[in-house]
């Protein structure tokens, strides 16, 4: 049972998601799962024998179409209509690791037992989570708001037999793939289109993807942040707790704190200092850190919330006897939190860059662009150019998706969140962080190594050591493409736990 991960009503947190990914988990519906599953869909079957009204969605057509009351006997073929209509992606591919989320977050809403779907398209969802059968899904279409329709659409696709999907890192029709695992295409039923396509799961799949990564990425800007203090000989002053219980926000009192523990026993935040202050990129590091922590929860607390919740529309209430057609598909309070993620992150960058540039500026007995021989050598000039660009690029891609909209479905759907497209931009920005981290780690060992015979701390020593493994230390100007893309494969290698980035 270690191996599975239950779906149920117990709410999923960002630990277990981590869990499920990192152990390869199986996913199976529980018993209480399956019960409100099929009830709901038992309800809506003797709903509709003696329904004549129009029922948004179920028998009827969608969006602005939604006053066409459609026969009993066209049910599955408006379901499908639907599913095919819709897709409508196009743009890159989404990468697999999200379209697993999406095929997980989606499961996790149909579980409720509140959009009318049979068991089998559940457990159907559930085949291709379990055997890595992922649909190809695209990163544009969607406005974040009648649900993530397009891209939905085309992880839908395949539970008909229809689209493509990634197995066995090989791009396959679907139709090939069910007959190779026996598997019949699902009949679509009343609602179950509509079900699957009406929802976040796109926008929140690519959230909890990056909520994940920001967390690690935090942990690693406090880590390399101390390996640039010690490399620009900097103070322990800033991380005194007493300056941060004054002005306790958490993010701040827990950066301030971890810096420390990373920086314990070493010699040479021990020495005399020559100067009374350090620039704000070193000074400052509790106070722009630890705000990015504050968002990070803010964040992941829409996030949580969201992934356990229902997000189709209408919503069935089988013990109330209601149907109730509103608007939980809409991703406003999605497309603010990404908006504000990317800001927060990019932020992140911007100070790493800052950081840089002091380490390559011959200040503090550092040698001008961290090489010897400076002026036959260029050294680390040109990596804080590139730094630099990243930077100038995240703060294009920090401009707000959602306060944007646009009028759809001939005016029915006439405000939108857009945030699937906050959600791709902070998929480049989060990336391009990581990039920058790599490069101030490059540029700080190197400096690092200039401060010998002293030494850094037990941990940064042991931290640096696993790094030259991959970075060699640069005595002479080399290629540094390949030294920048190992620092950046290095930092995307590791794996934090989850105490150090969750609590």
């Amino acid at each position: 049972m270690s191996n599975i991960h239950i779906i149920s009503s117990i709410p999923l947190d960002l630990p277990t998601i981590k869990s499920i990914i990192l152990e390869h988990k199986h996913l199976e519906l529980s018993s209480d799962s399956v019960k409100k599953i099929t009830d709901c869909r038992l309800y809506l079957n003797t709903k509709l024998k003696g329904e004549t009204r129009p029922i948004y969605g179920i028998n009827t057509g969608f969006g602005s179409l939604y006053n066409v009351k459609i026969s009993n006997k066209n049910l599955t073929k408006l379901q499908e209509n639907l599913m095919m209509s819709h897709a409508c992606g196009t743009g890159d591919l989404v990468p697999n690791e999200v379209v697993k989320l999406m095929l997980l977050l989606k499961i996790q809403s149909l579980s409720y037992g509140h959009s009318g779907v049979q068991l089998q398209t559940v457990t159907r969802l559930i085949d291709f989570y379990n055997n890595d059968v992922l649909p190809l899904v695209y990163t544009q279409g969607s406005l974040g708001a009648s649900g993530d329709l397009a891209p939905l659409a085309h992880l839908s696709l395949p539970l008909i037999g229809k689209g493509k999907v990634f197995f066995k890192e090989t791009v396959l029709e679907a139709e090939e793939v069910l007959k190779q695992f026996n598997w019949q295409p699902i009949t679509m039923q009343s609602k179950e289109g509509l079900a699957l396509l009406n929802g976040t799961q796109f926008m929140s799949a690519y959230g909890t993807y990056l909520l994940l990564k920001s967390y690690k990425l935090s942990y690693l800007a406090d880590l390399i942040g101390s390996v640039s203090i010690d490399a620009f000989d900097g103070r322990i002053e800033p991380f005194n707790e007493l300056i941060h219980l004054v002005r306790p926000h958490k993010g701040q009192l827990k950066t301030a704190k971890r810096v420390s523990a990373f920086l314990k026993g070493s010699q040479i935040i021990k020495q005399e200092k020559q100067h009374v202050q350090d620039p704000y990129s070193f000074r400052c590091i509790p106070q722009v850190h630890g705000a990015t922590k504050d968002t990070l929860a803010f964040v992941e607390k829409t996030f949580i919330t969201e992934i356990n919740s229902v997000t189709d529309n209408p919503n069935i209430f089988a013990q109330e006897d209601e149907i109730i057609s509103g608007g939980n598909f809409h991703g406003q309070p999605l497309a603010l939190a990404l908006d504000y993620l990317k800001i927060a992150m990019a932020e992140l960058g911007n100070i790493s860059e800052r950081r840089v540039f002091q380490l390559v500026s011959g200040l503090r007995g550092l040698p001008a662009f961290l090489v010897d021989n400076p002026g036959l050598n260029s050294g680390f000039m040109i990596p804080q150019y590139t730094a630099a660009s990243i930077v100038s690029a995240n703060k294009q891609l920090t401009t707000p998706a959602s306060v944007d909209s646009i009028v759809s479905s001939n005016g029915q759907e006439d405000h939108v969140s857009m945030g699937a497209n906050a959600a791709t931009q902070a998929y480049t920005l989060i990336n391009n962080v990581e990039r920058v981290l790599a490069i101030e780690l490059f540029n700080g060992s190197q400096a690092l190594a200039f401060r010998t015979p002293l030494k850094s701390s037990d941990f940064i020593e042991q931290f640096l050591e696993s790094y030259r493994v991959e970075v060699p230390f640069i005595k002479e100007d080399v290629i540094l493409h390949y030294n920048i893309k190992a620092s950046i494969g290095f930092i995307n290698s590791l794996e934090i736990d989850s105490k150090e980035l969750f609590n």
